[in-house]
């Protein structure tokens, strides 16, 4: 009797962890990739280092999902980080947990998560496809028959499970082909939009601050209905704005805001004491030195340099001691650095963003397998469907997790 014969198109993430559970149920797998390599954008991942997944429990991982996290409960709790970690361990991958529960193989390279996956695509004889891509699907009675590639060769399979990825980082292939395939069986795709992406500010002086970086900060806005969102995380500025983990943070919440809208944020570059213990040290200095000049006093806690930008904007002599600030100027500075007023008008777009938000409409998807509502034996995985999560490791997991499933039910 002939093997059940499983095409998985795309070769991230998704793709191969759906290939490889497929093909470890005894199925003939063909992995069919446009690149000339696997897991290109899982190569760039979190630098280079690879968030693989968050120790962070099914349920705690669906809040992190900001988009349709209720239709990731079976993926999650079927398919949880300790499986995948045990998974990557038992076949030699070294695992490390950060803060915030962020798992990476403790070699700090992705590239040794991509070759796990090679090596156990191999050993269970799943054949890969580069520099492949698929045309359209073959359907027959309103079922999957086989795809036709671009070069108008025919594949035949019982199943066919679409792990394309969105349309962040196109370097990487990410084109959106399966937006397309699907939208041509009918499925509604949800406009996409940048996710995890760094954010432009309307004010000019910010490229004055470029480069100067933040451990720690806390932005808050409001975005519906004056309901509080309210991120903390590492700050950078940039020529044209922020970055860093806090304004990716921000980035998913506001992913759905229409273009031009402008929005106004609050940062708090000092989230970790109070205005009261601030006005307190403005007052009396370090250890009640107040012969120090302000610059000196908040160096001890601020990058100098966001100092000196910051008494300049207000006229301030960054020399002056603390005994020569006006109260009104203390006020001020107490201001700018708990208060800091911005305005975000947009962000870098899809082509800097490490996500896509939208794309295949979950509601058309079954949660229990990853299979169409719409179409027989047809399979989705990973960023191709609108889902997408906060930074920590969620939306790898839930790449993954939705690949094994679909890779199990196929």
């Amino acid at each position: 009797m002939a093997k059940v014969r499983i095409i998985v198109i795309g070769g991230g993430a998704a793709g191969m962890m759906a290939a490889l559970t497929a093909a470890r149920q005894n199925k003939e797998v063909i992995l069919i990739e446009k690149n000339s390599e696997l897991g290109k954008k899982l190569k760039i991942t979190g630098g280079g280092r690879c968030n693989i997944t968050n120790t962070a429990s099914p349920e705690e991982m669906m809040k992190k999902t900001l988009r349709n996290g209720k239709f990731l409960y079976h993926s999650f709790n079927v398919f949880s980080s300790s499986i995948l970690m045990k998974e990557l361990e038992d076949g030699g991958v070294k695992l490390k947990v950060e803060e915030e529960g962020r798992v990476l193989p403790t070699s700090d390279s992705s590239q040794e998560i991509i070759d796990y996956f090679t090596k156990e695509l191999r050993k269970n004889q799943v054949k890969i496809l580069f520099n492949s891509s698929v045309k359209e699907l073959l359907i027959d009675s309103n079922r999957v028959t086989g795809v036709l590639l671009s070069n108008d060769k025919i594949i035949e399979g019982n199943s066919v499970i679409i792990a394309t990825g969105g349309l962040s980082y196109p370097s990487t292939g990410s084109t959106g082909d399966g937006y397309r395939i699907a939208k041509e069986l009918r499925h509604r795709i949800v406009p996409v939009k940048a996710s995890l992406v760094p954010l432009k500010l309307m004010e000019e002086w910010v490229i004055n601050l470029m480069g100067i970086s933040f451990e720690n900060v806390r932005i808050t806005t409001s975005i519906k209905n004056n309901k509080k969102t309210i991120v903390e995380g590492g700050l950078i500025f940039t020529h044209f704005g922020i970055s860093g983990p806090a304004v990716l943070k921000l980035s998913s919440y506001l992913a759905n805001i229409r273009e031009k809208t402008y929005i106004p944020i609050i940062i708090d570059f000092m989230p970790q004491v109070s205005r009261e213990a601030l006005e307190e040290l403005l007052l009396k200095g370090v250890e009640g030195n107040r012969n120090k000049s302000i610059k000196n006093t908040l160096g001890h806690f601020l990058p100098k340099a966001f100092t000196e930008k910051l008494l300049s904007i207000h006229q301030i002599s960054s020399d002056d001691a603390l005994n020569q600030l006006t109260k009104s100027n203390r006020n001020k500075i107490l201001s700018s650095i708990m208060e800091f007023e911005a305005t975000v008008i947009g962000s870098m777009g899809l082509k800097e963003a490490i996500v896509t938000a939208g794309g295949v409409d979950v509601k058309e998807i079954n949660p229990k397998n990853m299979e169409s509502k719409l179409v027989k034996n047809l399979y989705f995985a990973g960023e191709v469907m609108d889902v997408d999560a906060l930074t920590g490791g969620y939306n790898l997991h839930i790449a993954l997790s939705t690949g094994y499933i679909a890779g199990l039910n196929s």
